[in-house]
């Protein structure tokens, strides 16, 4: 089997939403990768940091589906990162209301020794330092480097950004960061500008409005299948890109025409993860319904038409 590594945050999430409230919950960027890429046949790992307050039944949850978490590094004594959010009532913004680094504000990255030589690298959302850090443990150049990152380091470490993005592949972006990051307001031409910086493919998230992929001149467009309830978006874009990049080292396949592919298989697995609170659906998680949504996705967007 090809593999992943992982890098990102494994954490504690408290949300609130118009639907209902939770405590300390499982959340993190690569909770959410890691449970997103396990339902492709490769060998995953990730790269992560927690406290002696992390439930070992957590690390349980991650290693029941195969994931390897040798590179979670767990400090005594110290406290798990920690963020809380409210949701606005069209679940398409929220205001943070807390967040605690811990023992996350001196995390230095362990790659595993079995994974420096790994296919697929999926960077999730942390400071790009972090980032660059795993790159550089790296013994062999990967043959995908898949880049997540958000406005906040847009605001505070633009340089050390602009650094990671010339060492990708592909860079996942919702469509105001990508306006921020790019000075554009068009997202052809936002496209255009990330791809000068470094990954020569982009893709654009737009949450109940799809995705889109870009590569050159070529570009395509996923749409997000219509839901009958959206009951937490936390995590569907880290979901998203573990799909996409789990789909990607399975197939072992690294084309524009595959990544369409790798688009639809990500969406399909983000419109389960908001289904429920945090990690509670992607947990129960049946590879038969993933099949059965890929049907309607593809009955979604499959249509023949006369071109005269």
């Amino acid at each position: 089997m090809n593999k992943l590594l992982i890098v990102g945050t494994v954490a504690f999430d408290a949300i609130e939403t118009p639907f209902g409230k939770t405590d300390k919950i499982l959340g993190g960027a690569a909770t959410f990768i890691g449970l997103s890429t396990s339902f492709f046949n490769v060998k995953s790992a990730i790269v992560s940091v927690v406290g002696e307050d992390f439930p070992q039944e957590y690390l349980d949850l991650l290693t029941d589906r195969d994931i390897d978490i040798s590179g979670i590094e767990i400090v005594k004594g110290g406290k798990t990162f920690f963020w809380s959010g409210r949701y606005h009532n069209d679940l398409n913004s929220r205001d943070t209301l807390v967040t605690e680094l811990n023992v996350l504000a001196d995390f230095q990255p362990k790659v595993p020794i079995e994974y420096k030589n790994a296919q697929v690298v999926m960077l999730g959302n942390l400071h790009p330092m972090v980032q660059i850090s795993v790159l550089n443990q790296m013994t062999e150049k990967p043959k995908l480097v898949v880049l997540d990152t958000m406005n906040f380091w847009m605001d505070c470490a633009l340089t050390e950004l602009h650094e990671v993005m010339k060492r990708v592949d592909v860079i996942t972006i919702n469509d105001e960061e990508a306006r921020q990051l790019s000075g554009e307001y068009s997202l052809v031409k936002a496209a255009a500008k990330i791809q000068t910086m470094g990954p020569k493919y982009v893709v654009i998230k737009k949450g109940e409005h799809g995705a889109l992929l870009f590569h050159g001149k070529e570009i395509f467009f996923a749409p997000a299948l219509p839901l009958e309830e959206v009951f937490d978006p936390t995590g569907a874009g880290d979901t998203f890109a573990g799909g996409f990049s789990g789909f990607i080292a399975q197939s072992e396949n690294i084309s524009f025409g595959n990544m369409k592919n790798a688009i639809i298989y990500g969406s399909n697995l983000a419109s389960f993860c908001v289904e429920k609170f945090g990690t509670e659906r992607m947990l129960t998680l049946e590879k038969e319904e993933v099949y059965d949504r890929l049907k309607q996705f593809r009955a979604l967007t499959q249509f023949d038409i006369e071109l005269e």
